[in-house]
């Protein structure tokens, strides 16, 4: 018997709950809309049906591509530090599954998302539009150059790490407007917030973490995907 069979839709929603109160509220998560979100957002549809008995667990899990859904608590924390309040245009980096991109759409007005992946963008688009998640736009292409003819944005969120912020997202965040992600190396990664506050920007280092790498023209090449040079501190 396969590790799904006899799983119902109240057994994922228990779950889900419990995922939010013991991984979520317990660790000090308080935005009462991104709480929500966690909650309204089926998770375990959004990974391989093989791993889905795996979907509420404290960790990430792989999707394909060598690609991950992050841990529930580092999804929650860091849509929290984006601080939305609804009627904000949001750039993401990385659909991967389109979990992330699910909890954004709850809670801003439009998300778009660039893929690095197309298998990866055409499963999550897919996925979203089954789920009824209709304000969001998805691409393939290089993340580490945004998507300038969308911009400026509200609040972007990186899902992958680069060694520096990439100067394309720096430039196409709004004026007020807030950055979350990792950068660093492989074995070194900051989770940072950016604020732009007209032509300064502000930077708060805020845990570390571990994501997998940005690759892009602006972020790590193809070919250092497997040995990053050792750069891990924010740099202008």
């Amino acid at each position: 018997m396969g590790p799904n069979r006899g799983m119902r839709a109240h057994d994922y929603a228990a779950r889900r709950e419990r995922m939010v109160q013991q991984q979520i509220v317990a660790r000090g998560i308080r935005d009462e809309r991104v709480i929500e979100a966690m909650r309204r957002v089926p998770r375990h549809l959004f990974v391989p049906e093989d791993r889905r008995h795996l979907a509420y667990e404290d960790r990430p899990l792989p999707i394909g591509e060598g690609q991950t859904i992050s841990q529930p608590y580092i999804v929650a924390y860091m849509t929290a530090a984006l601080q939305l309040k609804g009627d904000e245009k949001v750039l993401e980096i990385g659909t991967g599954s389109g979990y992330q991109t699910a909890i954004l759409s709850l809670l801003a007005r439009w998300v778009y998302s660039i893929e690095r992946y197309a298998s990866l963008a055409e499963r999550a688009r897919r996925r979203l539009a089954e789920l009824g998640y209709r304000n969001v736009s998805i691409r393939v292409g290089d993340g580490s150059a945004g998507w300038p003819e969308e911009a400026p944005f509200d609040a972007i969120l990186m899902t992958a790490a680069p060694p520096t912020i990439p100067l394309p997202l720096r430039q196409q965040l709004a004026d007020g407007g807030r950055l979350v992600g990792p950068v660093g190396n492989r074995y070194d990664q900051m989770l940072i917030r950016l604020t732009r506050k007209g032509k300064q920007w502000v930077q708060e280092q805020l845990v570390p973490v571990i994501f997998v790498p940005m690759v892009g023209r602006h972020a790590w090449a193809e070919d250092q995907d497997d040995e990053w040079p050792g750069v891990s501190s924010f740099q202008e």
